[in-house]
Parts: C-alpha cells; structure tokens; sequence
C-alpha cells in the first residue's frame, strides 16, 4: 500500500513540474502600435476611397446632387484590455461628405463618429500563431455639421441620416477594422519560423496555447524548440520552479522573460563549436608555450623534453552548458577537457603529454544587436582541475592552476566571444525593436523590459 501511495505521489509530483518555457508579457505600450499599423497600412486612404464610389442600395436625397466622400480625418484610437477576451478598440474620426444643393450651391457636411469593436485574440492552431478578430463592429453618430442652410437642416439633415449614414456608415467604416487587424496579424507571422543559429541548428518560440488577456496586459507562453542542424532536438532541463515575471515594473509596461534553461539549451546548441585546438606559441601576455615554459610548473616535463618543444593543446568541452542565474549575476558553466601535446618532427603526430578534466565558469554581460541576444564572457573561476591521463609520470595538477588560468583568459575565452558572436534569436513578433530594451538578470531568469523609444 505505502508503494502505491508513493508511486502515485510521485506521478503528481512529475506531473506539476514547471515548464521552463519562455513568457512575453505585452502591455499598451506594445499594443498601440495598432495607431500605426493603421497609418502604415494606408487604410485610411482606402476607407476615403471605397466611401467616395457609388454604393450598392444608396438611394437618391431629394434636394442634393453628385453626394461624395471628400475625406476621412485622421483617427484617435484608444484601446482597453478585455480581460479573458482580448482588445477594446474604439476609432474616433470624421467624415466629410460633399454634394450640390438644389439651390446649386456647394453643400458640405461633417460627420464625427467612433466606430467601436471588440479584437479576441485567439490561437490559430494550425498555423500555431495568435490572431486578432473583430466582433461587435458598431459605428456612432456623434455629431453633424453643415453649411446647408438653416431652413433646410431638419428635413435633408435628417433624411439623409437615417436613409444613408446610419445604413451605410457600418458598411463603409467597419472593415477598416477588420483591414487593420488583418495588418496587425501579418506582423506574427515570422513568430514561430525557426531561425538559425550560425550553422549549428535552430531556433523557434512555439505558442503554447491561447494568449492570456488580464487587465493589464496580454501574456504570450512559449515553448521554445532548439534544434541541432542535423535534426535532433535539445530537451530543455525541467525547472525546479515556475517561470513568472518579478514584481517591480511600471503597469502596462511589456517584457520578454528568458529562463536560465533556455540560455542552457542555446548554448549546448553551439557546444562542438567550443572546442578548440590551439598551436600558436605566442599568445597575448602569455610566456612561449613550450615544453621548457611548462616544465617550471611541472618538472617531470624537462626530463622526457630536455630539448624545448612547442606546445599544443586541444580543449573539448564534454556535456552541455549549463546557466546559473542570480539576480544580478549569470554564470555560464562549462566542463571539459584539456589534453597538452608536445610537436615532433614533421610527419609524427604530436605527444600527448597529460589530460585535464576541468570545470570553468564565465561572467556574461548581455546585450542585444539586431534582435539577437549577445553574450560577451570573461573567465570567473577555474573551479577544478584533475588529472585524466599522463605520460610524463604523476605530478600535482594543483602547480598548473596559474597556468592554465592565463591560458583560457588568454586563449579561450576570446574563442568562445567568437564563437557566441552569432547570437541568439529573439522572438519575431510585431515588427518589435530590442535595440532599446533594458535588461536585467532576475532570479533563474534574462529580463528584457521592451521599449519603443
């Protein structure tokens, strides 16, 4: 009984495990970009246009001829969050309407009105990305002016509402909102394509189910996919805690929310690329790396190559990356090898002389160019050093821990900047710009608080 209880308090315990994931929370900041995506989309222009033409069921004013629409003014947009549904949209703008008075003068009506409309956001699961679509879609009357005169106001005026506007209007304005988040829309599309990471595989942010609206904000929850060039996916670590944003920042304000796990997985993305083979003798501040260099820390060295030889070493490192993160600190660790060899005449393979387990780690400071995250490293500590193999005899590897220190500042690292240069993607979302943003490292997390400038 007690290993039944066990097993299955187990199964729930797995069950309930965080998923490392990746969270975007878009606040109004982000989402009145819809204020431009209308101004970018020339919808405004087309809406001038598609009124001016001669619709289908407008029937003939008595008493005005050549009825067309001049133009539409530009629209102030103001936008809610609909929490559990999506975006409250209302468009205030104006209309103005241009004809000849039986009287042949030149008449001129303004129309000020709010088309409203409510934008769910929903998940398209086939295509995997969020999609906005209107409901509701009403437009309101807010005022009329006219230069008609005042003896032909009430009868015309009145008419002319309730036969045409009140009709028409709906027709005419509605799919301005439809058009604009059909623009909106296409600016996800590029969310969920894999993007490359130099010549190493791929990277993709995968939408996890249906957006969350609250009252502040929508959050977006990624599952992201890094996969090797050959096809092999690599399984982010679990999470010993669920990824949630910190408390702290400005209400209606967005952020990107970037796990340790995720930093994890992007750089074991890039794992063989960190191994090196290293044959230069003079590197940076270094002394010549020579057997007769390395043999004032190890002096079995001088006994099996009483004649100095050059060096070469070969670093491998052998299981994935991990990054530890605290706040205000990230720790990338890296554990490995490193194997000395010593030349020889040309046409012999060089000598192994001895092999190192070594366990480093690095300080990163964090940056984004081009959308990409980039890393730039420092060596924090050499944590351990131990003896693998040798062929100079036992010595204490504890002597070599100056040495190989310089080494992997003066050598190693600078590969491993060059190799971290690809950078990794961002999500694609919104035609956003990360250039600005700030980022902060939280507990277990990459902070990215967006910003438009």
């Amino acid at each position: 009984m007690l290993r039944i209880l066990c097993l299955a308090l187990c199964s729930l315990l797995t069950g309930t495990r965080a998923d490392p994931g990746a969270l975007l929370r878009l606040g109004m900041d982000i989402m009145n970009q819809v204020q431009s995506a209308m101004d970018e989309s020339h919808i405004l222009e087309k809406m001038a246009a598609e009124a001016g033409k001669k619709q289908p069921g407008m029937k003939p004013i008595k008493g005005i001829a050549n009825l067309k629409v001049k133009d539409v003014q530009l629209p102030v947009i103001t936008l809610n969050f609909v929490p559990g549904v999506g975006i409250f949209q209302c468009v205030s703008t104006g209309v103005t309407i241009t004809g000849k008075s039986f009287m042949g003068g030149n008449m001129e009506i303004i129309v000020a009105l709010n088309i409203t409309a409510t934008n769910r956001l929903l998940w398209d699961e086939e295509t995997g990305l969020p999609v906005f679509k209107s409901e509701g879609c009403e437009v309101i009357l807010v005022n009329v002016k006219t230069n008609l005169p005042s003896n032909m106001l009430p009868k015309v005026v009145n008419k002319f509402l309730d036969s045409t506007l009140r009709k028409v209007l709906p027709g005419l304005m509605c799919p301005a909102i439809d058009a604009v988040l059909m623009y909106v829309n296409r600016k996800w599309t590029n969310l969920s394509d894999p993007v490359p990471v130099g010549q190493m595989g791929t990277i993709k942010y995968v939408l996890r189910s249906t957006p969350a609206t609250t009252a502040s904000y929508i959050q977006l929850d990624f599952s992201p996919v890094v996969q090797q060039q050959k096809g092999k996916t690599i399984k982010l670590a679990d999470a010993r805690e669920a990824l949630a944003f910190p408390e702290g920042y400005a209400k209606g304000s967005s952020q990107l929310l970037l796990p340790a796990t995720l930093l994890s997985a992007e750089l074991a993305l890039l794992q063989k690329s960190f191994h090196v083979n290293v044959q230069d003798t003079m590197i940076g501040e270094l002394p010549p790396q020579t057997t007769e260099t390395l043999a004032g820390f190890i002096p079995e060295v001088a006994v099996a190559y009483p004649k100095s030889k050059p060096l070469m070493t070969q670093i491998k490192i052998k299981k994935p990356p991990k990054v530890t993160m605290k706040t205000g600190k990230s720790l990338p660790h890296l554990h490995g090898t490193l194997e000395m060899f010593a030349a020889r005449r040309r046409g012999k393979a060089p000598m192994s002389l001895f092999l190192l387990e070594v366990h480093l780690n690095l300080k990163v400071q964090y940056s984004v160019q081009e959308n990409r995250l980039q890393m730039a490293t420092s060596l924090d500590r050499l944590l351990s050093l131990s003896q693998k193999s040798s062929s100079i005899g036992n010595f204490n590897e504890k002597e070599l821990t100056g040495f190989i220190t310089s080494y992997l500042e003066e050598a190693y690292i600078p590969v491993v900047n060059d190799v971290l240069q690809v950078g990794l993607p961002l999500p694609d979302f919104l035609a956003m710009n990360y250039s600005l943003a700030e980022l902060d490292i939280v507990e277990n997390a990459l902070m990215l608080d967006l910003k438009l400038g």
